[in-house]
């Protein structure tokens, strides 16, 4: 049967569109290897028809498809749970169209890769305001799958905000043309929100209409050196209140985390005088250029120095030094790759309780694994916390704790009134832990738009919420 299937997908998508062996063999593991299993054949697509063909095909012959984009996800969500069934690869599927500089939209494939829209925005007056580390290679259908976050969401939202319209191919291959270039259309469900996060278990997203924001004309950024967690939360709560929709950047670190960059990333300094526990990336910018954005920033930094908020601090003088200031924060995550072994948790809590959760989750780690070392940083103003670990120094891994500390971060982050999901989705990484710490209903309701839209359960079937999994 599937020997029948692939040799139908070879005829009707030809040699560049059905691969297998060697070449299929680079699809197969996800980001972090630590999934994926070897298909049957990855799909390429060079069209919204392509991509019904295959999902007819291996809906009749009930062959399992996994969706993938730039295969830039840390849960496993865009690989294989089990061999033998079809990767679809949307990267053949990448046309950028013309921005409607009026209606402040554009029209884009799945497959296009984030920061090639950016570089065809440069000169446009418009801006996709959605940044990442990831941004050369991820691509738009797979930010959309797992509604990606990244430095500016408190100020724009997540990803579901910039997804006017979609185009989305259903598992039996039926084709759902949602692409209206409107914000507001409530003719019932809100089905472009639907598919947002839903990380292909629903339908593979084909065409997307964004919404674009005018670019800045000017910013101001600031690298501030802080005492704690605590201090960084009054600072920023005061920073908002003064800074308001200008306020597009609100970033935050800690000591561990700017050693291991220093240590390990060439080309990173220091400019400060002082070090800090914690230390926030602060940038405003208006399309105004009447927006008097350093003297905003500047008296916030001198009120947070008068309050003992801040201990260190210096406004960018240059874009070049901006980018530097930028860099401290975006190569968190490299520096303690680096290091070695690591675990990554992605944690989101409100706010306000930021300091109260580095706080209390720092001593269970601690009573978990004595000297585990904790590298907290990410998004202030929408509580974002990338809560990394490495091993206690002279320790080469976790003693097989893994599984302990990241059930008793997420289950913290949880009775917090927050989520161990933040950004990254669940995948296959986080299931157990959704079952475990979310209510029944809550995932009973998943799984029953799931199986409205895929009652046998072919795509993607081992994310997010399997249905092969369901109890009760």
């Amino acid at each position: 049967m599937n020997q029948d299937l692939a040799e139908k997908l070879a005829r009707a998508l030809g040699p560049k569109g059905w691969i297998l062996g060697d070449e299929a063999a680079s699809y197969r593991r996800d980001w972090l290897d630590r999934y994926g299993e070897m298909p049957l054949g990855v799909a390429r697509p060079a069209s919204t028809q392509d991509v019904s063909t295959v999902l007819a095909l291996a809906f009749e012959a009930g062959v399992p498809v996994v969706p993938q984009g730039g295969n830039t996800g840390l849960c496993g969500g865009s690989v294989l749970g089990a061999p033998g069934g079809i990767i679809l690869s949307l990267a053949r599927m990448a046309a950028i169209g013309e921005p409607d500089r009026a209606s402040g939209s554009i029209e884009v494939e799945a497959g296009a890769v984030l920061a090639r829209l950016h570089a065809g925005l440069e000169g446009t007056g418009l801006m996709f305001p959605l940044h990442l580390g990831a941004e050369g290679s991820a691509q738009i259908g797979g930010l959309i799958g797992t509604n990606a976050g990244g430095s500016h969401a408190f100020r724009f939202g997540m990803m579901q905000d910039f997804v006017l319209g979609l185009e989305v191919v259903l598992a039996d291959g039926t084709v759902w043309n949602g692409l209206r270039a409107v914000q507001k259309d409530n003719a019932g469900y809100q089905l472009r929100r639907l598919f947002a996060g839903a990380e292909g278990t629903l339908g593979v997203i084909t065409r997307a209409v964004l919404k674009l924001y005018p670019e800045p004309c000017q910013r101001a950024t600031a690298l501030l050196a802080l005492p704690g967690e605590a201090a960084a939360v009054a600072f920023g709560t005061r920073l908002r209140a003064e800074a308001g929709e200008v306020l597009t950047g609100l970033e935050f670190f800690c000591d561990l985390g700017l050693d291991l960059a220093l240590r390990h990333v060439p080309g990173l300094s220091y400019p400060l005088e002082a070090r800090g526990g914690t230390y926030l990336l602060v940038e405003v910018a208006s399309a105004s250029p009447k927006m008097p954005l350093d003297d905003i920033l500047s008296a916030t930094l001198e009120w947070g120095m008068a309050e003992g908020l801040v201990l260190d601090g210096a406004l960018a003088a240059s874009q070049a030094q901006r980018a530097a200031f930028w860099r401290l924060r975006e190569e968190q995550p490299e520096g303690q790759r680096l290091e070695g072994a690591q675990l990554k948790h992605d944690i989101a809590v409100p706010p306000g309780r930021i300091a109260e959760f580095v706080g209390e989750a720092g001593a269970l780690c601690e009573a978990i694994l004595s000297g585990v070392r904790i590298n907290p940083f990410g998004h202030l103003a929408d509580g974002n916390i990338h809560y990394n670990l490495s091993p206690p120094e002279g320790s080469a891994d976790f003693s097989e704790r893994g599984e302990e500390l990241a059930l008793a971060i997420a289950g913290l982050a949880t009775r917090m009134g927050g989520s161990f999901a933040a950004e990254h989705g669940l995948g296959q990484a986080k299931v157990k832990l959704a079952d475990a710490l979310r209510s029944q209903t809550e995932r009973q309701l998943m799984r029953s738009i799931r199986r409205a839209l895929d009652p046998s359960g072919q795509l993607n079937p081992w994310a997010l919420a399997p249905l092969n999994d369901e109890t009760g």
